[in-house]
């Protein structure tokens, strides 16, 4: 059995740094949307309590009391500049965000998925020439070398040294 080839790890460790850099982007939109639907459902705590006192945060878990002296909302609209919006259309506005982070989101799982289908491929690519069982990319989840022929009486088999290595960049 031969080594792998620095090329080939050269690019199956592209392929997991890409595949890391996706997941982490996925995360953080995550959040994104998680803190916008935060942000929504706060506003609505908003809605008639004019005149009365509220909690303001002021920033990493410190508030101060405050009295809400209208429901009009200062909303930062990007460079510095702020317009007023009622609560219902700032909500609208978070609305139109968190749409367009899930769109971001769906992107960047399908990004994931076609780099992965990739890293796969490559792997079963290199396995066939160095004249390795397919190991890799089968649905059922049993590759096709450990399932065994009944007809033949083979027991089925645990993968090993190399083979297992490959396996697990998976």
């Amino acid at each position: 059995m031969e080594e792998p080839s620095q090329e080939l790890m050269f690019k199956l460790q592209m392929f997991d740094q890409q595949i890391k850099q996706l997941q982490q982007q996925l995360e953080a939109v995550a959040q994104g949307i998680a803190e916008m639907t935060t942000l929504s459902t706060g506003l609505n705590e908003l809605v008639g309590k004019k005149g009365k006192e509220i909690f303001a945060p002021i920033g990493r878990g410190i508030f101060a009391k405050a009295k809400l002296e209208s429901e009009e909302l200062n909303v930062d609209v990007g460079g510095g500049n702020f317009v007023q919006k009622s609560i219902p259309e700032a909500k609208k506005i978070i609305e139109v965000q968190i749409a367009k982070l899930e769109d971001v989101q769906k992107e960047l799982q399908e990004n994931l998925e076609k780099v992965g289908e990739e890293f796969n491929k490559m792997i079963m690519e290199a396995q066939k020439e160095a004249g390795e069982p397919n190991r890799v990319g089968l649905k059922e989840g049993v590759p096709s070398d450990i399932e065994g022929d009944e007809s033949e009486g083979k027991e089925k088999a645990e993968p090993k040294g190399k083979e297992k290595k490959i396996d697990e960049l998976v």
